[in-house]
């Protein structure tokens, strides 16, 4: 029989990590929507129920954040300003933010992931310098995302829905599965 260890702390006394959220984001009809979820954890404990984790940033942008609150409100306001810089363009905004973020020592530190949409485009962004465009119009992050995109693959396919009801639906199916992710809500919609 062997013995397992278990990990020690990285620190004796650490707490144990924020756990929070799933956002996912689907485009269909020419339409946006992004739906992330309210829970916030720390190790087994429900910290919150309704926390907002989406927002519109500048002008017909809308993003979502998975992680540290604190990083993730610290991201948007460093995407709107790249957004302010770029005069709205965003794939050149989610580019010079991703240069920033793996470059500069203080944010590199950060533990978040971004999911960011206009009208035309659909970004997953990481520390690590990470751009995706998903090819599908389908993203989520977090840690019911893989749960929240799978639900939405699934319904995009078979059902005639708009783009609201899937993320909608496909937050709700993640809720039911993913101990971190609640179906309290805020979904916001680029027409």
């Amino acid at each position: 029989m062997i013995a397992r260890r278990r990990a020690a702390p990285a620190h004796p006394g650490a707490a144990p990590p924020v756990r929070s959220t799933t956002v996912v984001a689907v485009r269909r009809d020419g339409r946006v929507a992004l739906a992330g979820d309210g829970q916030v954890s720390l190790g087994n404990t429900v910290l919150k129920h309704g926390a907002r984790k989406i927002r519109r940033i500048g002008e017909g942008v809308i993003a979502g954040f998975a992680g540290s609150a604190a990083d993730g409100l610290t991201l948007f306001e460093r995407l709107e300003k790249k957004l302010g810089e770029t005069h709205g363009h965003l794939a050149r905004a989610v580019v010079a933010l991703a240069k920033d973020w793996r470059t500069d020592r203080i944010l590199r530190r950060l533990e978040a992931l971004l999911l960011v949409a206009d009208r035309d485009h659909l970004f997953v962004l990481s520390g690590s310098g990470d751009i995706i465009e998903p090819d599908d119009g389908l993203a989520a992050i977090g840690s019911g995302g893989p749960y929240a995109l799978a639900a939405a693959r699934a319904l995009v396919r078979h059902a005639p829905l708009p783009a609201e009801e899937i993320a909608r639906e496909a937050l709700r199916i993640a809720s039911e599965i993913c101990v971190f992710t609640n179906d309290q809500m805020t979904v916001e919609v680029l027409p």
